[in-house]
């Protein structure tokens, strides 16, 4: 094949590329908000049960962002091969599929995928690929992500620890190229709810200037006190804070930050011989970066950026590639 249509479809987003082969560019997208939660309750509404009615319920939607990159390009994309990863494999997305088991390797061999024909319905071939279990966690779509990371790195030897952040982040452990454990942490979600849904809502002010000094200083204070501080006392300390005038609501928005943030990386301060890489988008860079600083943790290698955005595309492809292999 010359070109393969990348889908990254998660909870609350969608993203579809037209990529070319080998090169991995970028050719066209379409990006929304039509994540698969809304995908799901839309089936929902329809009333229908039928496994095979639901796929084609999902695929349609897929469809009309197609037609929107073929105006793009001014051509038919009728038979290239469509690769779906993240959430359209979970028991809201397209088609159920079970999660693979750990370890795996990280050049996708062992990543659970289902290969759908191209039909008179739907004229493009389709590989869905399928999340990852432990005995205590799941993941869906970073395992792809680890993929393309691995890819792109030299050095693949080793202990490693992959840190995606996120509403629900991930840290994933890779002993010589095989994954051998990760954990979730529910850091950004937790702090939706208590910015917005808790008592300490009245206590902060979201404010996104991060590198202001006084903001700065509230983070790293949070940071620290995550790592002596039991969280559940440590949090109502944000209301206290404004209480007893020691913050304004803008600097306990960045404390509260740094208190989750600091929570969820303490554990790496356990780490004595792993490498730490750090895979985020642009918008969380700056805060796991004081994060990990405030927290003595040194020799981290940080990932950002577009190359960080596309690797899902090269975890796809390779985890295409090794199917095609089989």
């Amino acid at each position: 094949m010359d070109k393969f249509l990348s889908c990254d479809w998660g909870t609350s987003s969608f993203r579809l590329r037209l990529v070319e082969v080998p090169s991995l560019k970028v050719l066209a997208e379409e990006k929304s908000d039509q994540g698969i939660a809304n995908s799901h309750t839309l089936w929902q509404q329809s009333g229908d049960k039928d496994p095979d009615k639901r796929l084609m319920f999902y695929l349609n939607l897929v469809g009309g962002y197609i037609q929107h990159i073929e105006k793009k390009i001014a051509g038919s994309l009728k038979g290239i091969p469509l690769v779906f990863s993240g959430m359209a494999s979970s028991s809201i997305g397209m088609r159920s599929l079970p999660y693979g088991p750990l370890p795996f390797h990280t050049a996708g061999a062992g990543i659970l995928s289902a290969l759908f024909e191209e039909n008179e319905n739907f004229n493009h071939p389709i590989l869905l690929i399928s999340g990852i279990q432990s005995e205590e966690d799941v993941m869906r779509g970073e395992e792809t992500q680890l993929v393309g990371v691995m890819k792109g790195l030299e050095d693949k030897e080793g202990e490693k620890v992959f840190i995606f952040p996120g509403t629900h982040s991930k840290h994933i452990v890779v002993k010589d190229q095989q994954v051998v454990g990760f954990k979730t942490y529910m850091t950004g979600e937790f702090f939706h709810l208590l910015t917005t849904k808790s008592i300490l809502a009245s206590s902060v002010e979201k404010n996104m200037t991060f590198d202001e000094k006084e903001n700065l200083e509230s983070f790293d204070q949070g940071v620290k006190e995550a790592v002596h501080s039991n969280l559940l006392n440590a949090t109502f300390r944000v209301r206290t804070n404004e209480l007893f005038d020691k913050m304004a609501p803008k600097e306990n928005y960045h404390y509260l930050s740094g208190l989750l943030i600091g929570t969820e990386l303490k554990e790496l301060l356990q780490q004595d011989s792993a490498k730490i890489y750090l895979c985020c988008s642009s918008n969380l860079k700056s805060r796991y970066e004081a994060a990990l600083i405030a927290l003595g943790i040194g020799g981290v290698q940080v990932f950002s950026g577009p190359w960080i955005e596309e690797a899902v595309i090269r975890g796809q492809f390779q985890i295409y590639n090794q199917l095609q292999k089989r």
